[in-house]
């Protein structure tokens, strides 16, 4: 076993079979490959690692191999792999059990004996690591060690895993989240300049003039709004209110919502609101009132080629449901209400992170984060990859907060307690 000069620094542990390459099955049940020629990697493992590598952290294979126990496979056969492995991913240490059941050694996932062995031998800090597996012993072994873990599901024919952080389909959709938990757990999270966000920032709101007067703003890239904000806003005529915001504002995309709860009129709505521009996509909802999934007006209309706005949804099956139906459509957006999710007292995180994975194959996608409810969701949004975040505008105005020196709005924040007191006459 090879092993990098060590660190004091999160790592990924990954399983092997089944993370980094394809198992083989039989009945359902997975088992190493049987020698190199057999070795073949999952999809998109390498770029999984190459990413996770680029951000600092340790990449650590923790891998069961009970067939040598067995007389099945031999030690030098499994090392034979395992170089074979590292000569297409750059890994930094592999811990091999060779042991069985019957043996009760301690390096046997589930028990945690290598991830602690590693910890040791590479400096690693165990509370801020993460555990990719795709069993139920990878998952154990991941708790039992005190580390973050992710199951990739693979629906194989045994016990499921007990409780789990993040649950994908492969090693490559858990990038985002792995990122950034290593990244915001140990304060090594550098917030970038707003000029630099990937994130796209939309402004939600229906006041006519803020949302003229933000057009002028170079970081705000569209709009979006609701009958809820419209009606506060005091807007008597829906479409007059509309049109008006589009002559203001008439090259930066615009979601407008129907407000009928009847499919059919729906349908009528969306068709007459597309017509206004071609700036505007039609915001659906996920169900009209009584649950009903909008599933096949979606399919409808998306192969009308009417830009799609699907709002309201807070799950990831809403996410599967939805990107299915604009699969073959034109370009349009899927609105994830994380700040709702977080009023729950939920991590939003994982939850969009498993979004943008459920939509990558659909690049004429993009997830909005929406009702976030701080500055820090646009940095959070902007970490795992999310296309656009919704803010709205009493919220916009903390935007220029983003990186502020802290040490400065520490005597910022002195000086107004200071300058109130002294406003307010206080005596004791």
């Amino acid at each position: 076993m090879t092993i990098r000069g060590p660190g004091l620094r999160p790592a990924v542990f990954l399983d092997r079979d089944g993370v980094l390459n394809e198992p083989t099955l039989i009945g359902n049940r997975p088992h190493p490959p049987a020698d190199t020629e057999g070795l073949l990697l999952t999809v998109g493992a390498k770029e999984a690692c190459q990413r996770l590598r680029k951000a600092g952290l340790l990449l650590v294979v923790v891998t069961n191999q009970p067939d040598v126990a067995r007389g099945k496979q031999t030690a030098a056969g499994v090392d034979q792999i395992n170089v074979a492995l590292r000569r297409q991913i750059e890994l930094d240490a592999i811990f091999v059990c060779p042991h069985d059941d019957a043996d009760r050694c301690a390096c046997r996932k589930p028990r945690p004996g290598m991830l602690l062995e590693a910890a040791r031998l590479l400096g690693i800090d165990l509370a801020q690591s993460v555990m990719v597996g795709d069993r139920w012993r990878d998952v154990e072994a991941g708790r039992n060690a005190g580390c973050a873990t992710v199951l990739v599901q693979r629906h194989y024919d045994e016990t499921p895993p007990g409780p789990v952080d993040l649950v994908v389909g492969a090693l490559a959709e858990a990038v985002p989240w792995i990122l950034h938990r290593t990244t915001s757990h140990t304060g090594r999270r550098t917030v970038p300049l707003l000029t630099d966000f990937r994130v796209k920032i939309f402004a939600d709101g229906a006041d006519e003039d803020g949302i003229a007067e933000l057009a002028a703003n170079p970081l705000i890239k569209g709009f979006t709004t609701n009958p809820t904000l419209m009606r506060a806003a005091g807007v008597a005529d829906y479409e007059a209110f509309a049109r008006r915001v589009l002559a203001r504002v008439p090259h930066r995309p615009i979601s407008f919502e129907v407000f009928a709860d009847d499919f059919r009129e729906m349908a009528r709505q969306a068709r007459r609101i597309a017509s206004w521009g071609d700036s505007v996509y039609v915001k659906i909802p996920v169900s009209d009132t009584r649950g009903v999934f909008t599933g096949e007006l979606l399919r409808e209309l998306a192969a009308e080629g009417i830009r799609l706005n699907v709002t309201a949804l807070l799950t990831v099956e809403q996410v599967r449901c939805v990107t299915d139906c604009l699969a073959d459509g034109v370009s349009s957006y899927v609105s994830v209400f994380a700040g709702r999710v977080a009023d729950t007292g939920r991590d939003p995180i994982p939850l969009m992170c498993q979004a943008l994975a459920v939509m990558a194959p659909c690049p004429h996608l993009e997830l909005i984060w929406a009702s976030p409810r701080e500055i820090l969701n646009v940095v959070q949004a902007d970490e795992i990859g999310c296309h656009i975040i919704t803010v709205t505008h009493d919220l916009l105005k903390k935007l220029p907060l983003i990186g502020r020196d802290l040490s400065e709005f520490s005597l910022e924040t002195v000086r107004m307690f200071h300058r109130d007191a002294a406003a307010a006459d206080f005596a004791l």
